[in-house]
């Protein structure tokens, strides 16, 4: 492939990237406003504590949504003075910053839930309207279907920002059947199940914000890809013509990006312009089929002789 061939392959890349972020962003701050909005005049209305919690949970997707954005346009920057290995960390930062927001509305949630419980005037709790219970449904139905479409896009642009906004809507739906369970028990004659409901959402919420923020640090702390991915790299690698095997990889994950540090042993009597090729070749290769990986450091060590 020619360079200006490879130019234009990038470029129509960061074009589709692009595109695909603002179709995210636009997709998922239009459907939690109105979901949000819905949802807040449904508990309001029909007298729901629950309703009234999943529609913060939801108004708050709006916010992570705008934070999931900025990250992943700060870390598709390029390369510069000062931060020559790129910026995909970044994305990191806006996936704990957006785990923290997510802690932070489960226990609110929680503690409004549990206060109410504990109060024990059970008898003063109003039953909640039919159009909770209706809200309830379209969230559910609503914000699984989001998280599937962002979960989709997000594994094509390898972003871990987006992957947690997908599942953000997804505890987003969970904690819509929990007010969904909750407030049909409280129709039933059972107040007490609304507020039941918002500690069951705040469960929920708080997960996945623990999964959230414990995947962004693993990815700051330049952690392994792991058995199986190094397995299929050695695998390849050993199958190359000119390669007598691999003597040492280091895998490392830097944000979305994974970079790769090898080692091969080849024949000693090649060239340094035979051994060069065959370096550039497993270099190609490599970054043909794994499409995650960034940057590549092959070593080139001669082969010890049998005795």
């Amino acid at each position: 492939m020619t360079t200006n061939n490879r130019q234009q392959t990038t470029t129509a890349v960061s074009l589709n990237e692009k595109a695909v972020i603002r179709k995210l962003s636009l997709c998922s701050i239009l459907g939690n406003t109105v979901l949000s909005g819905f949802k807040l005049f449904a508990g309001v209305t029909g007298h729901s504590g629950a309703m009234i919690s999943d529609a913060i949970h939801s108004f708050s997707d709006v916010l992570t949504t705008f934070i999931a954005w900025f990250g992943v346009k700060i870390s598709k920057k390029a390369p510069d003075r000062d931060h020559p290995y790129g910026h995909e960390r970044l994305e990191c930062v806006a996936s704990l910053v957006l785990g923290a927001v997510l802690l932070i509305t489960g226990l609110w949630v929680g503690k409004n839930g549990l206060e109410t419980i504990a109060s024990g005037q059970y008898e003063t709790l109003a039953a909640p309207g039919m159009i909770a219970l209706v809200a309830a449904v379209l969230s559910i139905v609503g914000k699984e279907a989001m998280y599937w479409y962002t979960r989709y896009y997000a594994k094509l642009i390898h972003s871990s920002a987006f992957m947690a906004d997908a599942w953000h809507h997804r505890s987003d739906a969970f904690s819509s059947v929990g007010s969904l369970i909750g407030i049909a028990g409280a129709r039933l004659g059972f107040p007490v199940l609304d507020s039941v409901a918002s500690v069951v959402i705040c469960l929920f919420i708080i997960k996945v914000a623990y999964d959230i923020m414990k995947d962004a640090v693993v990815k700051m702390l330049d952690t392994s890809c792991g058995e199986e991915y190094e397995s299929k790299i050695i695998d390849l690698v050993s199958a190359q013509d000119g390669v007598v095997g691999v003597d040492q990889l280091r895998t490392r994950m830097f944000g979305s990006k994974v970079y790769i540090d090898l080692e091969i042993a080849m024949d000693g009597s090649e060239t340094l312009s035979q051994s060069h090729q065959v370096a550039e070749r497993i270099h190609d290769q490599l970054e043909s089929q794994f499409t995650d990986i960034k940057h590549i450091m092959i070593h080139v060590n001669p082969a010890e002789k049998s005795a």
